[in-house]
């Protein structure tokens, strides 16, 4: 079953070596710093939530993972590793490191089926065409979409899927690939109350089944019970890096979103209302 194949994944993670680690990493346009020195570490396995307003530079931090953008070279005690490694083949990366984003949802809204668009995957394309796809991948593709419960729309197309039925089968293409974590960049934007829902269930299994889970997002809601940490960032470098219960507190949200809030817990949710 996929959930003790992921739950083995978690177990043979080396402890010992960061998943991500970020040292001094700084990122310019023009005049601009989008990062400025930014430092912090992400264990295997480990469930973190990276919080902060619009602009702050969190998608810009993620583009710097999957290597769409590059740190500013030159600069002393400075590096990005992932695994150990400062290189990294980018098709190998992208099977380590499962990657949700709106920007992939974007590019795989085509009529392209679910189940295709998962299988597709494993060749790093949106759809397929003329690959050999084998019995192994096949059965992996029917494992993921059994876990997450999307069975049944397997031949349904992207482009008429809801947005939360697409965003699932793109949590599907990337455990496909049995990844050490899964980043989610604003993974609940344009999601209705019911998607959010099943959406937010969704990462709890997964959370559950072992893979480890890097929440990208402004929204103080969408933070599940089963993440740990929360770094916070705002002015383009890291704001606060503590433990969830530490770090979400009336003070702290509204010192980063500069408006003053209650923040309140219930059922391991986290909620603000204004002051």
């Amino acid at each position: 079953m996929l959930n003790e194949q992921l739950i083995h994944v978690k177990t043979m993670q080396d402890s010992r070596v960061p998943l991500l680690e970020f040292k001094n990493v700084s990122l310019q346009r023009g005049n601009r710093y989008i990062l400025n020195r930014v430092t912090f570490s992400v264990r295997a396995g480990e469930d973190v939530a990276i919080l902060g307003p619009n602009g702050a530079g969190k998608s810009s931090l993620i583009k710097l993972i999957t290597r769409e953008y590059y740190p500013m070279a030159g600069q002393k005690d400075s590096f990005l590793k992932i695994m150990g490694k400062e290189q990294w083949n980018l098709f190998e990366l992208r099977a380590l490191l499962g990657i949700v984003s709106n920007d992939l949802q974007f590019l795989c809204s085509r009529p392209v089926c679910g189940e295709d668009i998962i299988l597709s995957g494993f060749f790093g394309a949106i759809g397929l065409c003329n690959q050999r796809v084998s019995a192994a991948m096949k059965k992996q593709t029917q494992a993921v979409m059994e876990f997450l419960e999307i069975r049944h729309l397997k031949c349904r197309r992207m482009d008429e899927m809801s947005s939360g039925e697409a965003r699932r089968f793109l949590i599907a293409r990337a455990l496909a690939h049995k990844p050490k974590a899964l980043i989610l960049d604003e993974p609940m934007t344009s999601l209705d109350l019911h998607a959010t829902i099943k959406f937010s269930d969704s990462l709890r299994k997964i959370s559950r089944a072992g893979i480890g889970i890097i929440l990208v997002t402004h929204n103080l809601q969408e933070i599940i019970p089963e993440i740990t940490r929360v770094i916070m960032m705002k002015d383009a470098a890291i704001h606060k890096d503590e433990a969830k219960p530490g770090a979400i507190t009336s003070r702290n949200i509204s010192d980063l979103f500069n408006s003053p809030v209650t923040v309140c817990c219930r059922q391991g949710y986290y909620h603000w209302r204004r002051r």
